[in-house]
């Protein structure tokens, strides 16, 4: 920020003043508010939870940044779930304007009201979500992944991919975006989708390799992209789960995934894990970079007719008119 000229060297040194790092959970005991951000493993996070409630107050407020792992079970040891909230920040979280506050159902008004607060104070803009597997973002970006994972696994090549998915305007193509997120969360986000919906989601082995491997694109010395790294190619080619299915092309491609989205973004607000579209699309355009000027997935879902070929109906009568 001070190397931006956006804050002072003053306000750099006094908000510097204000940071301070511990390894005793003891120096947590006046805390109002302790957010989690380990890795994610549910037990790991279960045991941070259960440390800082020993030594916090009762009103102290425990946020988790989950992305994938259920608020749920993170807090089923608490005394206080209550107390507990979901609060998902995005990648660059310096950049990236969106916060999910997760409600888990046991969350109680005063815990909520002050994520959304924070959120506000921090800059952010919130979106309050249901307990789900991936909330909104990740659940819709798990379907896209693993459609293209699907994809590169029958045959089809990662370019004829990139190809397909360029009309959604998002600023990464599938496979960019699963090295900016890291490979092995990527699989982790897919194999968590597959677990609670293995009918919709698919299981990526392919997806693994990859993560043991490192990368999907060769680089230069400069780290500048050439191209799909040939080893990486290889490893997905012919062993993936849909060996016997042949090669897509991108007008295949694309459809299914128009489709994907329409169903899962359906049942999402069936289910209630948003209180209208108009949440998802404001989650998809803050935290995953959807082109604005589309106006969200929902009215490009209804523009290319995918919302009608699956649910029978568009998600907003009248349409909202735009750029498919």
């Amino acid at each position: 920020m001070q190397a931006k000229s956006r804050i002072s060297g003053d306000e750099s040194n006094r908000l510097k003043a204000l940071v301070s790092g511990t390894t005793d959970l003891a120096d947590f005991a006046d805390a109002d508010w302790v957010i989690e951000a380990v890795f994610e493993e549910l037990s790991v996070k279960q045991e941070v939870f259960a440390g800082v409630e020993k030594v916090v107050s009762e009103t102290c407020i425990l946020a988790t940044n989950t992305s994938s792992l259920s608020v749920t079970a993170i807090g089923s040891g608490l005394a206080n779930p209550q107390r507990l909230v979901g609060f998902h920040f995005f990648n660059p979280v310096a950049v990236m304007p969106l916060v999910e506050v997760v409600n888990t159902g046991t969350t109680d008004d005063e815990t909520l009201s002050t994520a959304m607060v924070v959120a506000k104070t921090l800059g952010k803009s919130a979106v309050i979500t249901a307990d789900a597997p991936g909330f909104v973002v990740n659940r819709v970006l798990a379907k896209l992944l693993g459609e293209a994972m699907h994809a590169v696994e029958t045959g089809t090549p990662f370019e004829v991919v990139d190809r397909a998915t360029a009309p959604f305007g998002l600023p990464m193509t599938p496979f960019e975006l699963l090295e900016l997120v890291g490979l092995t969360v990527g699989a982790h986000v897919l194999d968590t989708h597959h677990a609670a919906f293995p009918d919709r989601f698919f299981e990526s082995e392919a997806l693994h390799r990859l993560a043991e491997y490192g990368h999907i694109f060769e680089r230069d010395a400069k780290g500048k992209r050439k191209g799909f790294d040939k080893r990486a190619v290889e490893l997905v080619a012919g062993h993936g789960a849909a060996t016997t299915e042949s090669p897509l092309t991108e007008s295949q491609i694309l459809t299914r995934i128009e489709d994907g989205l329409a169903d899962e973004i359906g049942r999402m607000l069936d289910d209630g894990v948003v209180a209208a579209a108009e949440d998802i699309d404001l989650c998809l355009i803050l935290g995953a970079g959807w082109p604005f000027q589309m106006g969200g997935a929902t009215p490009y879902l209804d523009r290319v007719g995918a919302s009608e070929r699956v649910r029978g109906h568009r998600f907003h009568d009248p349409a909202i008119v735009g750029v498919a």
